[in-house]
C-alpha cells in the first residue's frame, strides 16, 4: 500500500510527520526541480486542470497540497472570489505567499497551514476542490477523499493530477527507468535532501492509477469519475463530483 512508503526510511515519525518534514527540507528548491524533472510539462496538465474547473464558474476553491502555489496562481483565472491553498508544510506555503503577493493575488488566495484529512472547512464549501501531485503522499487516502467529499458542494467538482504509470511497451520500461535511477540523481543535484526525490519516484510507482484510482473514488462516494490519461500515460488527470 502506498501508505507504508515514507521518506526517510530510519525515522520513527508517521508517513504525515515526514512528509511535512521532506517538503519543508526541499520547498527552496522545489519549483525549479518541478520544471526540470517533468521537462516543463507539469505546467501543460496543470492548464488543462484550470480548463476543467473553469468550465464550472466556481466562486470557492480549495487547493489541497498546494506547496508552493502553482496550481492555485494558475485558478486565480477563474475568477473566482475566494481560493484556499492548504498544505501541511510551513516552508512551501512561506514560498507560495512570497510568489502570490508579488502576483498581487494575495486578496484572493489565502494560504492556510492544515491536515487534508482534517480540512478545517464546514461541510459543502468549495464549489471545486484541485489536489496536485499530492494524493499520493496522503497517510490514510481514503481518509482524505472522504474529508474532499464532505467539503465539496453538491454537483461541486473534484480534479486531481497524479503521476501515474506507463501501461504501454517501451513507455512502461523508460518511465521506471527514469524515475528509480534518473530522478533521485536530478534531485540530488537541486536538494540536500537525499531522500526526498527517491521517496517521490517510489511512492509514485506504488500508487494506485487509472481505474484503480477510479475504483476508491467511487467507493468513497464520488460521482461521475473520469480518468484522463496525459503525455503517454506518465501523469493522469481525475475529475469527478459529488451528488
Amino acid at each position: 500500500m502506498a501508505e507504508k512508503i515514507t521518506p526517510y526510511k530510519n525515522s520513527t515519525l508517521g508517513k504525515k510527520e515526514q512528509v511535512e518534514q521532506m517538503f519543508d527540507n526541499i520547498s527552496g528548491n522545489y519549483d525549479n526541480l518541478n520544471r526540470v524533472i517533468s521537462f516543463g510539462i507539469d505546467i501543460k496538465w496543470r492548464k488543462k486542470v484550470l480548463k476543467i474547473v473553469s468550465d464550472t464558474k466556481p466562486k470557492r476553491i480549495l487547493d489541497i497540497a498546494t506547496g508552493t502555489g502553482d496550481l492555485a496562481i494558475l485558478l486565480a483565472q477563474t475568477n473566482a472570489e475566494k481560493i484556499i491553498g492548504l498544505d501541511i508544510s510551513s516552508g512551501m506555503l512561506e514560498v507560495g505567499k512570497k510568489k502570490i503577493a508579488a502576483k498581487n493575488l494575495s486578496q484572493t488566495i489565502d494560504m492556510v497551514l492544515g491536515d487534508s484529512e482534517k480540512i478545517p472547512f464546514e461541510d459543502n464549501h468549495f464549489d471545486a476542490i484541485t489536489v496536485a501531485f499530492g494524493v499520493r503522499n496522503f497517510e490514510n487516502l481514503e481518509k482524505g477523499l472522504s474529508e474532499i467529499l464532505r467539503v465539496l458542494r453538491p454537483n461541486g467538482v473534484f480534479v486531481i493530477l497524479e503521476t501515474s504509470v506507463p501501461e504501454k511497451t517501451p513507455y512502461k520500461q523508460g518511465y521506471t527507468f527514469y524515475t528509480k535511477n534518473i530522478l533521485p540523481l536530478i534531485g540530488k543535484m537541486f536538494s540536500k535532501d537525499d531522500s526526498a526525490y527517491g521517496y517521490l519516484s517510489e511512492s509514485a510507482a506504488a500508487f494506485p492509477h487509472g481505474e484503480a484510482l477510479n475504483n476508491i473514488l467511487r467507493k468513497i462516494g464520488f460521482i461521475s469519475v473520469v480518468a484522463m490519461p496525459q503525455t503517454l500515460g506518465v501523469a493522469t488527470i481525475y475529475s469527478a463530483s459529488k451528488k
